[in-house]
């Protein structure tokens, strides 16, 4: 029997990545309340009229201020992955009375790409002021891979121009965790990182436009003034661990606050594997940053 486990523990490469697609069973749009159980109906959100701008928003019980993960899946921007690889860690989170918000969005392949699925993102992140438990105080992204990258991306909003994609945030980050993002896009560029993953999603190269790059990439926007967390395997045979390290490298000399936990014997997926140790790191990197 083929599972979300196995798919992910098979270690998937990226050429694979644009032709897989994993039905979800959480992916429709609706009311969907929330009786504040662990393991209960999510509270599904549209934050527009596209069938790909929903989210889910799952509850701790109570009544109370509780903070919150805005969990990005990856997948290279491609339309073949959704955030049913986001649902399982929004569903653990939520037992640590995290309130896990699970994004949709728009990819490369359904309308999405530069600037929709920076649009998306913030937009998905904003709605959060419209949810009275929720402490905007502290609200961290956690990002795997190409989610990776839009999560740290998102803590950068405050910084971006007024006229630029996600500018003038409602809802800031506190923190950001990356789970082997691609954080610097000149060099996923130039190393092929996801074959043409990169120009295929901002719609041109470094050289054409450098400009764009510069307001897409996290490299590109330190200092963000943000504390970032990045967990990365040294066995990641998708995006390699250089990644991580020149953006921690990058962020120390701006003065940012940034940590990189390099782990043994892990490669990409299990990052987002909630039974394995790498996503235990993920989510007490998470709840550092939350201050729990």
């Amino acid at each position: 029997m083929i599972t979300r486990r196995n798919i992910l523990l098979a270690g998937v490469g990226a050429a694979s990545l644009a032709g897989l697609v994993i039905q979800s069973s959480c992916s429709g749009q609706g009311s969907g309340g929330s009786t504040g159980q662990p393991g209960s109906e999510p509270v599904t959100i549209s934050y527009g009229d596209d069938e790909s701008q929903v989210a889910d928003l799952y509850l701790p019980p109570g009544s109370g201020k509780v903070p919150v993960a805005v969990v990005i899946h990856g997948g290279f921007w491609m339309s073949g992955y959704g955030k049913e690889l986001a649902t399982p860690l929004a569903e653990d989170l939520v037992k640590q009375g995290i309130a896990g918000y699970a994004i949709e969005y728009r990819r490369v392949g359904n309308g999405g790409g530069w600037p929709a699925t920076f649009e998306d993102v913030a937009a998905a992140i904003d709605k959060l002021a419209d949810q009275p438990r929720v402490d905007l105080t502290k609200v961290v992204a956690v990002g795997h891979s190409a989610g990776g990258h839009l999560a740290v991306w998102a803590a950068s909003r405050a910084g971006l121009p007024q006229d630029a994609p996600g500018a003038k945030p409602r809802v800031p980050l506190t923190g950001a965790v990356s789970q082997a993002g691609v954080l610097d896009l000149v060099n996923a560029y130039d190393e092929q990182v996801g074959g043409d993953a990169v120009p295929s999603f901002l719609g041109t190269t470094p050289a054409k436009d450098r400009a764009r790059y510069q307001l897409a990439s996290p490299y590109e926007r330190l200092p963000l003034k943000v504390p970032v967390a990045l967990v990365h395997g040294k066995r990641d045979g998708q995006v390699p661990i250089e990644q991580s390290r020149r953006y921690r490298d990058a962020a120390e000399k701006a003065g940012d606050q940034v940590k990189l936990t390099e782990l043994d014997k892990v490669g990409h997926f299990e990052l987002i594997d909630p039974q394995d140790r790498a996503w235990s790191t993920c989510r007490a990197e998470a709840q550092r940053l939350l201050g729990l």
